[in-house]
């Protein structure tokens, strides 16, 4: 269990300050990696002294926690909010909207989603399973969506199949769009001329 400063009462300025904080650490995350961010350069970035962001921070682990938390949470809340006003169209327009949304939000919240995408596998252990939970839910949400797309008989490996096939093709973006070449509808919409339309997806 990582030890949290959640407990404590923020003042306003602290809070600020903890928001400037994750925003500039959730930049260097994605361009450096987790294991090239130090807190050293972090405090340098933001303007304070090393010793300062353990007020705000107990430790490296507990930062790198908050930071991917987000990088989920961000997409997650974007693609469920979504899901609630297109609750009336139909299993594949839903899972459209969902390929629509989380790409969209993947890059226009890139640095969060992009630090958890690229750091999560070489963050220790223990930041690893504080972020299974969050990671969790939000598998269960495009769980849910795809298993109304294919229909009561396809069974959990094909549904797992393609969330990640989806999901990997969405988030492999980060390493080559370019928004001065690449279109966020055009790549959604090329993705979703590969799922067939009700009445013609494959038995399972």
């Amino acid at each position: 269990m990582i030890e949290t400063t959640a407990l404590r009462k923020p003042t306003r300025k602290a809070r600020m300050a903890r928001h400037e904080i994750l925003t500039v650490a959730a930049r260097m995350m994605r361009e450096r990696g987790y294991a090239e961010t130090s807190l050293r350069d972090l405090a340098a970035e933001v303007g304070m002294k090393a010793g300062s962001l353990y007020y705000h921070f107990s430790s490296k682990e507990e930062l790198a926690c908050e930071v991917m938390r987000a990088g989920v949470e961000i997409v997650s809340d974007a693609v469920t909010q979504a899901l609630e006003e297109d609750a009336n169209t139909s299993p594949r327009e839903r899972l459209v909207v969902a390929l629509r949304v989380h790409l969209e939000t993947l890059q226009s919240a890139s640095d969060f989603a992009s630090a958890h995408i690229r750091c999560y596998p070489f963050v220790p252990p223990a930041v690893q399973a504080e972020l299974r939970g969050v990671r969790r839910d939000y598998d269960k949400v495009w769980n849910g969506i795809i298993s109304a797309y294919l229909g009561p008989d396809a069974d959990a490996n094909r549904i797992r199949y393609l969330r990640h096939a989806l999901i990997g093709a969405l988030n492999w973006s980060l390493e080559w769009f370019d928004p001065q070449r690449d279109s966020v509808a055009e790549y959604a919409a090329s993705l979703a001329r590969l799922l067939p339309e009700e009445g013609a997806r494959p038995a399972s």
